[in-house]
């Protein structure tokens, strides 16, 4: 099946201008499939090697009893907490989303493109496969591939932004609690909190920097070309003269609106909160009792350190960041309480994310429209643009213009299923 939307109806022009027509390349159906594919079969047998650990060390008794015995009340808590993280993602996206009064994007495009997220990177290693998706799924909703990458790019550094600075916090709030209670393993703490520092600073400078980026990156690609270190360049070279460009544009846009960027930062830091919470749910679960802040920061840890593993779901970095954080908390119980966790973190959501990847938004009014009418208000257009909205409605030539683009996305679904 082809990964671009064919379109039927006049072409919209973009309200993205990078200089040349943008040619984002997004990952295709076949190398998702194989990804995805060879991802489930490596955890499908981590999960066999798992089960037969238990059983060999002779731990299946007590790992049965305490699930038994699990207090599902807090499970359900932990549930809601994952739920929160999803639901807070979805708004991150229309936060970005309402800023273009036009764009095609409804809240169930918004469901498929943050489904897509969970479900690729949950199976692709260092959670590879999560952007080429989202970028290939909100191309589908009628977004050019500029507009769309501009749109993942956007919520892509805001999002490590806010995880660099939620660690930054927990490190601050909480290094007197890990330096007594894990001792040297602090050490390891600082290391990985450096390692996605440095990560964040690198796409800071290419988003403020890019013509440093593009004559550093061209004289490496020189240096490699001379010495035959690599034979075929020119994905490097489409990464460095163009991508680099497009990703710089895409923020430079985005940062214009600081309220809305600033809004995007906090709606990231509730959504993170929600997802370190998880394992005070799943230790009260279990009937330990555990300090709530100590928790949330050993949660940031324990992703931080998962994140910097290059292997489907972070496995090993996990297990490992689980057993040095947790393993001391839960005692006897750690082997069900990391299942418990995983389960809700980990597996359900990835299971439970597939038949959310085919949601589509019907209606052709965009979400910034629709909370307009909501309010009552009028929109104001800004300087040099025509279009007038009332409060009940909208001009003829931004409904036509809408429609045009639903029938866009329309011409689009139906290439979709004769593929």
């Amino acid at each position: 099946m082809s990964n671009k939307v064919t379109h039927t109806s006049e072409p919209q022009k973009s309200k993205i201008k990078f200089g040349s027509k943008p040619k984002t390349r997004v990952t295709s159906k076949d190398e998702e499939t194989s990804s995805v594919r060879r991802g489930a079969q490596f955890l499908a047998v981590v999960v066999a090697a798992y089960i037969i650990f238990l059983i060999v060390t002779g731990q299946m008794a007590t790992f049965i009893d305490a699930l038994a015995h699990a207090n599902r009340a807090w499970i359900f808590g932990a549930v809601v907490c994952f739920v929160l993280y999803f639901v807070f993602g979805v708004i991150a996206y229309a936060i970005a989303v309402w800023l273009d009064p036009d764009s095609p994007v409804g809240i169930r495009d918004l469901m498929s493109v943050e489904a897509s997220g969970i479900f690729f990177g949950n199976l692709t290693p260092m959670m590879a496969g999560a952007v080429p998706s989202q970028i290939l799924r909100l191309t589908r909703t009628g977004l050019d591939a500029g507009e769309a990458s501009a749109t993942q790019f956007t919520r892509f550094i805001m999002f490590q932004f806010g995880v660099v600075l939620f660690a930054a916090l927990a490190l601050l709030g909480k290094f007197e609690f890990f330096l007594h209670t894990y001792g040297d393993i602090v050490i390891l703490n600082l290391f990985v909190f450096g390692m996605h520092a440095v990560e964040l600073i690198v796409l800071f400078v290419v988003c403020l920097c890019p013509g440093f980026v593009k004559r550093f990156g061209n004289g490496f690609l020189r240096w490699i070309k001379k010495r035959g270190l690599v034979k075929d360049t020119s994905k490097f070279d489409d990464l460095i003269n163009r991508q680099v460009d497009e990703f710089a544009d895409a923020f430079k846009r985005a940062a214009v609106h600081i309220p809305s960027m600033a809004l995007t930062l906090l709606v990231t830091m509730l959504q993170l909160a929600a997802f370190y919470t998880i394992p005070w749910f799943v230790l009260n679960a279990f009937g330990q009792t555990a300090d709530f802040w100590a928790c949330l920061a050993a949660g940031s840890m324990v992703q931080m350190v998962a994140t910097a593993v290059p292997l489907p779901g972070g496995t090993g970095g996990v297990e490992s960041g689980f057993a040095l954080f947790y393993g001391p908390l839960f005692g006897a119980s750690a082997t069900a309480g990391y299942l418990v966790w995983r389960i809700v973190t980990f597996f359900a959501p990835t299971i439970l994310a597939a038949p959310l990847l085919g949601l589509r938004s019907n209606n052709p009014v965009s979400i910034r429209h629709r909370c307009d009418r909501m309010m009552g208000r009028r929109f104001v257009a800004e300087p040099g643009n025509k279009r007038n909205y009332g409060g009940a409605g909208m001009s003829g030539a931004t409904a036509a213009k809408l429609a045009a683009r639903a029938h866009k996305q329309s011409s689009g679904k139906k290439h979709d299923k004769s593929n």
